[in-house]
């Protein structure tokens, strides 16, 4: 069977930057913490943990009496809302910020967007961290926000100035089906397409590589959003697509008779979780 790796897969600049950042803190020697999981890979963060970067919940967890070193505190790559992160400044906390640039630059959006009175609109996922963090740099500036999954969650009622935002690891195909469903309503909103590059050109070489071979396999956390879009991506052309988070998951008989299988993997999937999944399919 010829297991074939797509042109664009695994961990990417914003992802590869926080895990660089951390081991830095972590070989510094510093007590070091994480404001939730760094990056969406369990595999990943319990490496953290166990090396002395835990994740923790909130800076509540975060035991410190004011005296000697300050412990560190990593940002994780999905960014935070302003208000954790003025928290965890006021609190004494040496401050490593490790917030993906693309997430960063879709949070100065959202924020400009409601700073010029505009209405916005996060197109993402409703509870996930970063989509927390953008609608929170937004509020922040004074605007009114709203998350919509898709065209159908847009609130009926919108009234010009409209901004649109999208969460960094969203299809671009959803992005564009919202800001249509806006203008068919007769609106001009003012879009700013915060969707990472990245993101786009794993979607876009998975695409091509699903629709030339017999299976798909995805690697990387369940709790991964730009994970997911890329299974979701796959199996619109190849039905055995298999989304994992490592080797020990697959099953031999799933891939019977395919001569030709594909990987890719999601933007928080290092290299050796993808080296692991394609040297098993080989020994089949």
């Amino acid at each position: 069977m010829e297991v074939i790796r797509a042109k664009r897969a695994g961990a990417c600049y914003g992802v590869q930057r926080a895990l660089d950042m951390a081991d830095e803190v972590i070989a510094g020697g510093s007590r070091a913490f994480t404001l939730g999981p760094l990056i969406h890979n369990p595999q990943v963060v319990a490496d953290l943990a166990e090396r002395g970067a835990a994740a923790v919940k909130d800076v509540e967890a975060i035991a410190w009496n004011g005296e000697g070193e300050a412990p560190s505190v990593v940002i994780r790559s999905h960014g935070v809302t302003p208000e954790v992160l003025s928290d965890v400044e006021e609190r004494g906390f040496a401050v490593v910020d490790a917030t993906c640039p693309h997430v960063s630059r879709a949070q100065h959006a959202a924020a400009e967007l409601a700073a010029e009175g505009c209405r916005v609109l996060v197109v993402g996922e409703e509870g996930h961290p970063e989509v927390e963090g953008l609608t929170a740099w937004a509020r922040q500036a004074g605007g009114k926000v709203d998350v919509v999954a898709d065209p159908a969650d847009i609130p009926e009622g919108l009234y010009d100035p409209i901004g649109v935002v999208a969460q960094t690891t969203q299809r671009r195909e959803n992005l564009q089906a919202v800001v249509a469903a806006l203008r068919e309503a007769g609106l001009d909103p003012l879009v700013r397409d915060t969707i990472c590059s990245a993101t786009r050109q794993r979607q876009e070489a998975a695409a091509e590589l699903a629709a030339n071979v017999g299976a798909m396999v995805v690697i990387g956390g369940r709790n991964s959003s730009n994970t997911t879009r890329l299974a979701e991506v796959c199996a619109l052309t190849c039905p055995r697509t298999f989304h994992i988070e490592s080797a020990d998951e697959l099953d031999p008989a799933a891939f019977k008779g395919c001569a030709r299988v594909g990987v890719t993997a999601g933007a928080s999937t290092p290299e050796n979780q993808i080296a692991a999944v394609e040297a098993f399919l080989k020994t089949l």
